[in-house]
């Protein structure tokens, strides 16, 4: 019934689709669709659930591959803007969702899990460079940055916006490093500094 979601909200968009749509998608009765998840909403919540955990197993798997701070931070940044993230049937989806939650107190629920994950990951690896109230504002910077350039490709449709936004962000987050770096170099003697490594990599 997930699945059916997706493609009927991919190709009719989310006004149009109805339940009796995914029913017959799915080949189930609109009766058992209505018994699991209530609604349409109820549906869309529960199919944003399912592409969030998809997303999040894509996040995990990647911070367990990197070997350094930096690399970790990358993970998080090439997870939320790959190519599967893009593609029109996922992208439509999350696009329905973002316009349903100033609207919907579940969704909103759904939505802080997302984001609260995303500055998670971020800060515990920009905590390396720089104090937790510094890789907090960072950590939030970079995730929204991260979503402006995901909701800007995904409309403007382009097949090198997966790409280009990871390099801009990328960038970004080392212009800000190298920043960081160059303040404690300038700082004097005396002040204490916070142990930061100088390797970005």
């Amino acid at each position: 019934m997930i699945e059916a979601t997706i493609e009927a909200i991919a190709e009719l968009g989310f006004s149009a689709t109805t339940i009796a749509e995914i029913a017959r998608r799915a080949e189930v009765s609109t009766g058992l669709v209505a018994f699991y998840f209530r609604d349409k909403d109820g549906l869309l919540e529960a199919t944003l659930r399912h592409l969030s955990s998809d997303l999040a197993r894509a996040v995990v798997s990647r911070l367990r591959a990197a070997g350094s701070p930096r690399e970790r931070i990358q993970a998080v940044i090439d997870a939320n803007l790959g190519a599967s993230q893009f593609h029109r049937r996922i992208a439509t989806v999350w696009l329905a969702f973002w316009g349903q939650v100033p609207h919907n107190a579940h969704f909103r629920r759904v939505q802080r899990i997302y984001e609260r994950r995303m500055i998670s990951d971020l800060v515990d690896a920009l905590k390396a460079y720089m104090a937790p109230a510094d890789a907090r504002h960072l950590a939030h910077a970079t995730a929204a940055l991260i979503d402006g350039l995901w909701l800007r490709g995904t409309l403007a449709g382009e097949e090198p916006a997966t790409s280009r936004a990871r390099e801009i962000v990328t960038a970004f987050v080392d212009t800000q490093l190298l920043l960081l770096d160059l303040a404690l170099l300038r700082r004097p003697a005396q002040e204490p500094a916070h142990a930061i490594p100088r390797t970005h990599s």
